[in-house]
């Protein structure tokens, strides 16, 4: 069995593919996103919370492009609900106080994830430029938390992981707001592929930390 520390090597190539918006192609079979993980409960937890983000973000997109506000607002309390749960889960190994900063941060990501829809759907570059600017800078702030709370994860590669993250966010909106769902599908897949990457390393870097807590 891989250890945990090689699946930070995915942050690290995750880090590279950032650096444009192409979406990041899917872990091969071989790769150390799919080894046996060092705390299974924790990283199929972790995986379903993480994947329930991005399905209620797409959730919430696909509602205002079809003008549905009581989609919208129940795809946007889901958000919600599922931020707390994340927020639960690093709390329950950081501290009550971490948590509630963790959920802020959250917050911070969901509140600039749903300003960028909104304004994709209006047609407003403004307000689409200050809620890109705002995701850049939640995502900096988030990695800048996660690297001070585990030393397992380093900062500029945490923010590699989260840069992926939000341009797959921009794409998948745009697309959903334009009418392509080919293209969205494509996304769609890569985007749940990314969310595995996220949660493995995160899990894992946490099983590290706190072996004897992790299972």
């Amino acid at each position: 069995m891989k250890t945990p520390t090689c699946l930070l090597a995915v942050i690290l190539a995750s880090t590279f593919a950032a650096a444009t918006p192409a979406m990041a192609a899917p872990a091969p079979s071989d790769s150390p996103a799919s080894a046996v993980p060092a705390a299974p409960k924790l990283d199929a937890a972790m995986r379903s919370l993480w994947h329930g983000h991005v399905v209620h973000t797409r959730e919430y997109a696909m509602a205002v492009h079809v003008h549905d506000t009581a989609k919208a607002k129940a795809a946007a309390d889901a958000v919600v609900a599922n931020a707390k749960q994340i927020a639960d889960a690093v709390g329950g190994f950081y501290s009550k106080p971490a948590g509630a900063h963790m959920l802020e941060l959250l917050a911070g990501h969901w509140g600039g994830v749903k300003a960028l829809t909104d304004a994709r759907a209006a047609n407003n570059s403004a307000a689409e430029s200050k809620a890109m600017a705002d995701l850049q800078a939640n995502a900096t702030a988030i990695a800048k938390f996660l690297a001070g709370a585990n030393p397992n994860l380093p900062e500029n590669a945490v923010q590699g992981l989260l840069a992926t993250h939000v341009a797959h966010h921009s794409t998948q909106i745009e697309q959903i707001m334009s009418g392509d769902m080919k293209g969205e599908q494509a996304t769609w897949q890569m985007m749940q592929a990314h969310m595995d990457v996220i949660s493995d390393a995160l899990a894992a870097a946490i099983a590290k930390q706190f072996p004897a807590k992790a299972s």
